[in-house]
């Protein structure tokens, strides 16, 4: 999905500052299925106000410069529904514990044990996070995701704390790296 649309969608929320609709990305309902930097966000919402799509408010803070207040008009509000009638792409999973894990072997075992057990950590404290809420308040989109994100997390969870085992957590080390050239091509 491009910036823009992830943008309309933010303010389709509620009026935002180009700071609080990153947070949105960071720690707020899209932290799990996008990413949007400062450097996308700004230039988009510049883009979305000159072709109308936004309205921009300068409210004065104290000791700070101006502070950008962005809200989705009525043509906004059409064009992320005509957005949102595109089919989405296929689903990408952008992980840092993934590309870890797919090269764990170049890491000594009681590394990746500790990894893991952090990571079973994170889940279950996520998994606490989104019970702590009542989805049955959302629009019925929202407790779709809700839901989807709670099996997706209470999998990835079950499915580490069954194979934690295969990194022993004390003494293993690898065997020495190979000295020999490999052809180049990536297997997977």
């Amino acid at each position: 999905m491009d910036v823009r649309t992830l943008c309309l969608g933010a303010l389709y929320l509620g009026e935002a500052s180009g700071y609080e609709i990153k947070k949105a990305f960071e720690e707020g309902p899209f932290s799990h299925f996008q990413d949007a930097s400062f450097g996308s966000i700004y230039p988009a919402l510049g883009r979305l106000s000159s072709e109308g799509l936004v309205d921009c408010t300068q409210m004065a803070q104290e000791k700070r410069p101006d502070k950008k207040v962005y809200r989705l008009t009525e043509k906004g509000n059409l064009v992320l529904m005509e957005s949102l009638m595109t089919p989405p792409a296929p689903d990408r999973v952008t992980s840092d514990f993934f590309f870890l894990l797919y090269f764990s072997d170049l890491l000594p075992p009681r590394q990746m044990r500790l990894l893991i057990d952090k990571r079973i950590v994170f889940y279950q404290e996520t998994i606490k996070r989104m019970s702590d809420c009542d989805p049955s308040t959302f629009p019925m989109g929202r407790q779709l995701c809700h839901g989807l994100g709670m099996t997706i997390y209470k999998s990835s969870l079950d499915y580490l704390e069954q194979h934690k085992h295969a990194f022993p957590s004390e003494g293993s080390s690898l065997p020495p790296l190979s000295t020999s050239k490999t052809s180049g091509r990536l297997v997977l």
